[in-house]
């Protein structure tokens, strides 16, 4: 691990950060990136997520990493779009479609964001590191939000670079084309084959605004067959359908 992990590196995040705990967090994000960062403050508003937003001079308005999750959203799947486009120049649309969508998922974005340190460096609800639940989406926010602060910051080209080599690297392509964990299109194709009606329902919310678990319920021709549960309705989904597809022993 990198010295400057080993810091108290949580510190930067005060309200009037000292030279020294923006020269580690500028070590944190040169290490991350690949390069020095130009805009510091970018970055740290990259870690930033909204149960830790930050009040402006705009009333009303709460800064955190939201805005930028979007914009990095949009040109990650852009770039592993152009990717995947160059790399299998024979596939069709639908092919595409899903190996990007494998790439870019939450669960996905959340073990990447692990393995280049990011999740050491997230501020929320006053607490930073390793600390948040296992099972949430932070990682992955965070991990989009940051590919925002890299495009603000360095631009279109330097960020395709950074995607490329210092993120998708960590995929195995192979094993993610081969192992289609889209348990939800495979149990509709199933439906499809075998004539049946599927239809998913969020049954019950547990837990806070920021750890909220959504209960789904797989119905089969108006039927309840499976339950699941995931920190986002696609997750819960695709839990349901997941154990729908043991019970009824598929491939």
């Amino acid at each position: 691990m990198p010295r400057f992990f080993k810091q108290p590196f949580f510190a930067w995040f005060s309200p009037s950060p000292s030279r020294l705990q923006r020269r580690q967090l500028r070590q944190a994000i040169a290490h991350i990136i690949g390069d020095q960062p130009s805009n510091l403050d970018v970055y740290q508003l990259a870690v930033r997520h909204t149960s830790a937003a930050k009040e402006t001079k705009i009333k009303g308005f709460r800064e955190s990493n939201e805005r930028l999750e979007y914009l990095g959203d949009a040109v990650l799947g852009m770039v592993i779009a152009e990717y995947l486009f160059k790399k299998y120049p024979f596939k069709d649309e639908g092919f595409l479609t899903e190996i990007r969508s494998r790439i870019v998922n939450r669960e996905s974005l959340n073990g990447i964001s692990r393995k280049i340190g990011l999740d050491h460096l997230i501020e929320y609800d006053g607490q930073r590191g390793r600390l948040m639940p296992a099972r949430t989406s932070m990682y992955g926010d965070a991990l989009e939000a940051l590919v925002g602060a890299v495009y603000l910051d360095k631009g279109f080209n330097f960020t395709r670079r950074f995607i490329l080599k210092n993120l998708l690297s960590h995929y195995d392509l192979d094993s993610i084309i081969s192992n289609n964990t889209n348990f939800k299109s495979r149990l509709i194709e199933w439906a499809q084959r075998e004539g049946k009606e599927l239809r998913f329902e969020i049954i019950s919310e547990n837990g806070s605004s920021q750890y909220r678990e959504f209960i789904a319920q797989l119905l089969v021709n108006d039927e309840p067959f499976a339950t699941g549960s995931g920190y986002s309705k696609k997750k819960a989904e695709q839990s349901a359908a997941e154990k729908a597809f043991e019970k009824l022993e598929l491939q």
